[in-house]
């Protein structure tokens, strides 16, 4: 779990009400347009949750002691605390459905960013996770589960419908167990993957030069920095565009962080996202 704590952000501690218990979670949305920036930017999810309490403060007819969630979850997979624990959330419509359910909310919109990343939805699992550990009951819903409102949005919704799985578990990614136990792990030939990268074109419906780029462009989106619709095969300037940032990231700079991969940043990757490297 990549934890933000209240600390961090430079928040006091929170004034809401303390509550030890609860039936479940629910997660939410914006319900407005959230800018795609937050792909690309950590900073900028930080200054969003950052300007969400600063709402909250200021609204003088809610009158909320913070701001209204007891967690956020970002693109990158971090979890921002927000109320934090053991505390009522002031999210859910109205005294009854806050004192039933702590919240969550996934920086998503109605517009601009509304698919969450594969790391986005492993933060509000962790969050869930957390809350269940403290206090919290077994039910996940949606805020409009109880609420007459869209959030927490069609994708995210739809996610919390099938049990909010972790993106990563077997069942849900469809990845079969091979014979003798566990699951075969893909290989990246980097040579095939860099001349993918050089050359392979991002037009729709082109076929795609290597068929393991998808496989390299499914980590990055695990990571938070390439969307899931643009994880198509092709290693186009979409996916040059969000190495690029995996290579800044791991400390990289200038011609060392371009977007082409390398044997080093693409091991490292296939560690964390289980497929294997050869030159």
């Amino acid at each position: 779990m990549k934890l933000v704590t209240r600390s961090q952000l430079g928040w006091p501690a929170s004034a809401a009400p303390s509550q030890s218990s609860t039936k479940g979670v629910k997660v939410h949305y914006e319900g407005t347009a959230v800018s795609t920036k937050l792909l690309a930017d950590h900073d900028a999810c930080l200054d969003e949750w950052k300007n969400i309490r600063r709402s909250h403060l200021a609204n003088t007819a809610e009158n909320y002691s913070d701001v209204a969630y007891n967690y956020a979850a970002c693109p990158h997979g971090y979890l921002l605390e927000g109320r934090g624990l053991r505390r009522r959330t002031g999210a859910n419509g109205n005294q009854a459905l806050n004192q039933a359910h702590f919240a969550i909310l996934g920086l998503v919109g109605s517009s601009g960013l509304t698919e969450p990343t594969d790391a986005m939805l492993s933060a509000i699992r962790d969050g869930i996770d957390l809350l269940r550990k403290n206090g919290a009951g077994s039910e996940i819903k949606g805020h409009r589960d109880g609420y007459a409102t869209a959030c927490p949005g069609g994708p995210l919704y739809a996610w919390v419908k099938k049990g909010a799985p972790r993106p990563d578990d077997d069942e849900d990614s469809g990845e079969k167990p091979a014979a003798g136990g566990g699951a075969k792990k893909p290989v990246v030939d980097l040579s095939k993957l860099v001349t993918a990268a050089r050359a392979d074109p991002p037009k729709k419906g082109t076929p795609v030069s290597y068929a393991e780029a998808k496989t390299v462009e499914q980590a990055l989106v695990k990571e938070g920095l390439l969307a899931k619709g643009l994880a198509d095969g092709h290693f186009g300037s979409a996916t040059v565009a969000a190495y690029a940032k995996l290579q800044r990231r791991y400390g990289y700079t200038g011609r060392d962080a371009d977007g082409i991969p390398g044997k080093t940043t693409l091991t490292r990757l296939g560690k964390a996202h289980g497929f294997t490297v050869k030159d």
